[in-house]
């Protein structure tokens, strides 16, 4: 079979190199995503095989932009863009370049993909967005990031995190210490987050001044929550009466970010029935209310992780 040649407009010797990769690992991993061999003479492209070779010229130019505006490539940034190829439009890839916030470090934080960028403009254009999808989508950071960038530009008075603590039913009496030490293992990917983006003594003063409130679920009856953001994580262990009891905890200028992954529900499913699934299913349509479903595409952790999680997928279904 002949090689197809693709020209790379305007591409500099560095950024061919942060195309091809250390020892080609780049262009080898495209190889073996879109089952091509690929050649590179001077600044041209040739591709041997038989996938549309249009979406292979889409996917290049989409690739030699986010170099020019990032100038860095790794495998999660390929595979989700392979992902997106159909939902892309070449003029309108904001999604990948804009910055949303800044780690402690200054490392920019962006939408690595067009799950990703949808979730985050549905936080920013509705009261209530839920989104579930599967371990490392960046549901439960990317909420944090929001819930950080609002509190830094005042558009909020204070954070509060939480999620159902060890089980739906919250029986934390066994646990040695006090409410503080019985729960905080529980909430560590929410101070994870929260030190990464603020360090460590920001947060801590930041909880001293209840400007960040992190607290089981139960632990919220009867409050009235304004000018607040307002995260509840783990949501697929909540049950029914649960998520109604957090939802109308929504008070005035307040925003609510409800995140889960409905395949990892560890309620007693003959007792309960998992609140954030019957939360989709009442609360679709109503303006302001924004669901959201984040896919294996959107995994943003080691590629292996997505890979992993597609096996487990296909075996289950098999059963």
């Amino acid at each position: 079979m002949a090689y197809t040649k693709i020209v790379l407009d305007d591409i500099s010797n560095e950024e061919l190199q942060t195309l091809v990769g250390i020892d080609d690992k780049n262009i080898k991993y495209i190889e073996e995503l879109f089952n091509i061999s690929l050649v590179i003479r001077d600044n041209d492209l040739y591709v041997e095989g038989t996938h549309d070779i249009s979406e292979i010229e889409k996917f290049f130019k989409l690739l030699l932009k986010n170099i020019k505006e990032n100038n860095v490539i790794d495998k999660v940034l390929i595979s989700n863009l392979k992902g997106s190829l159909d939902d892309l439009d070449l003029e309108d890839t904001s999604y990948i370049s804009k910055i949303i916030a800044y780690k402690r470090n200054n490392q920019p934080i962006k939408a690595k993909t067009l799950g990703q960028y949808n979730y985050l403009k549905a936080i920013r254009d509705n009261d209530i967005t839920f989104a579930i999808g599967p371990a490392g989508s960046g549901k439960t950071y990317l909420a944090v990031v929001m819930a950080v960038q609002a509190l830094k530009n005042d558009e909020v008075k204070k954070i509060v995190l939480t999620r159902p603590a060890v089980e739906a039913g919250e029986s934390l009496g066994f646990l040695p210490g006090d409410l503080k030490e019985k729960v905080d293992p529980y909430l560590m990917p929410l101070y994870d987050a929260l030190n990464e983006l603020l360090g460590s003594e920001k947060v801590e003063s930041y909880l001293e001044k209840n400007t960040i409130e992190i607290i089981p679920l139960a632990y919220m009856r009867g409050r009235t929550l304004n000018d607040a953001f307002i995260i509840l994580d783990e949501a697929q262990n909540t049950t029914s009466s649960q998520m109604l009891m957090f939802l109308t905890r929504l008070g005035l200028n307040s925003r609510m970010v409800v995140t889960g992954d409905i395949t990892q529900i560890d309620l007693n499913i003959a007792k309960a029935k998992s609140g954030l699934k019957e939360a989709f299913k009442i609360l679709k349509d109503i303006d302001g209310i924004r669901l959201v479903e984040l896919k294996n595409e959107d995994i943003v952790r080691n590629h292996l992780v997505q890979k992993i999680i597609e096996r487990y997928d296909a075996y289950h279904n098999k059963d």
